[in-house]
């Protein structure tokens, strides 16, 4: 009995409910009283919901006799997240509100997006990763919005990554939309953190605010949340995609190898028709790289590197969340 009841107090320690910055802004008196008859921009996406799966863009067009919705800025992928990449997205409008697209022709809000609006609240899901580029998104806007006065709210979200802080800094002479802020490749904050780091380290002087998270620790994984798990992109479809992308986004780059872009499994392969799966992966396997394992694996892509082509390599697993190191590996 005292080892069942054990289990179930060490279950329930383990998966902790949390709140999200989203969730206190709109049930918590002070949350609420940031908004409240204010002149709002949202910058969100598809991937941001709440607990009851809410869409944050949802919440503000539910709650709109309380303060004046006046736009809304979509990332990368577009409000809806079914944008792929390659598309310069137009603006457009959601039950007549106007959204600003923030990728392709505009990357930052102009005068005119701003000069209505008293605070612009962002509620996006970032991965981990600095060149994922919402976080960029979002410093861009902060940049824009301390130049006409304009608050920011940032709701604060797990980073799916943990703590995990991995991969060289970034040189100040590269700094672009992939990569805008000198720290680690997986940098092991959350959105809101870096909003705070990116305020006081590059000057930024804009009025910002980050509305926390209750009971999230920094060492959770996204699974630990509990939390339902929306892809972000088309091509991070699981809670734990955001690790293999850390860890093969950038060999995909390079185009010689096929990494699952084009099959069921993005980031999760590597291979082109040219290897061989199984001494490819005893070579692998042999490096002992701390939490991953490599599986001989052979996969036809139906789209992208070696489309139509039968690609022998492996299928990686990462089978310690807690200590693998994506890019150092």
């Amino acid at each position: 009995m005292k080892k069942i009841l054990f289990f179930a107090l060490s279950f329930c320690a383990l998966f902790a409910e949390i709140s999200l910055g989203i969730e206190n802004l709109f049930e918590t008196d002070i949350g609420f009283n940031l908004i409240k008859n204010k002149r709002i921009g949202v910058l969100t996406h598809d991937a941001a919901i709440s607990k009851d799966f809410q869409k944050t863009m949802d919440l503000f067009l539910q709650h709109q006799k309380h303060f004046s919705l006046k736009c809304f800025f979509a990332p990368e992928h577009g409000i809806s997240g079914n944008f792929s990449t390659i598309r310069n997205m137009a603006h457009e409008k959601i039950e007549n509100i106007i959204v600003y697209s923030l990728y392709g022709k505009d990357i930052r809000p102009s005068k005119e997006m701003l000069q209505d609006l008293d605070i612009i609240v962002c509620d996006m899901q970032d991965i981990g990763a600095r060149s994922y580029t919402y976080i960029t998104t979002l410093f861009y806007v902060m940049e824009e919005a301390a130049k006409h006065n304009v608050e920011v709210i940032v709701c604060d979200r797990p980073n799916p990554l943990g703590n995990i802080v991995d991969g060289p800094m970034l040189e100040e002479n590269t700094r672009s939309f992939v990569g805008y802020i000198n720290v680690p490749y997986c940098h092991g904050m959350t959105i809101g953190e870096l909003a705070l780091f990116f305020n006081e380290e590059y000057n930024t002087h804009c009025k910002l605010k980050v509305v926390p998270m209750e009971g999230y620790k920094r060492n959770m994984t996204f699974f630990e949340t509990q939390r339902a798990w929306i892809p972000t992109s088309q091509y991070l479809p699981e809670s734990d995609t955001p690790f293999f992308y850390s860890l093969i986004g950038i060999i995909g780059e390079l185009q010689f190898v096929n990494i699952g872009i084009g099959y069921t499994q993005p980031f999760k392969l590597i291979g082109a028709p040219w290897i061989d799966a199984k001494a490819f992966a005893k070579k692998l396997n042999e490096q002992n790289l701390v939490g991953l394992h490599f599986q001989p694996k052979i996969w036809t892509p139906f789209y992208g590197s070696f489309k139509d082509k039968t690609c022998h390599g492996v299928q990686v697993f990462i089978t310690d969340y807690k200590n693998v190191k994506p890019v150092s590996s």
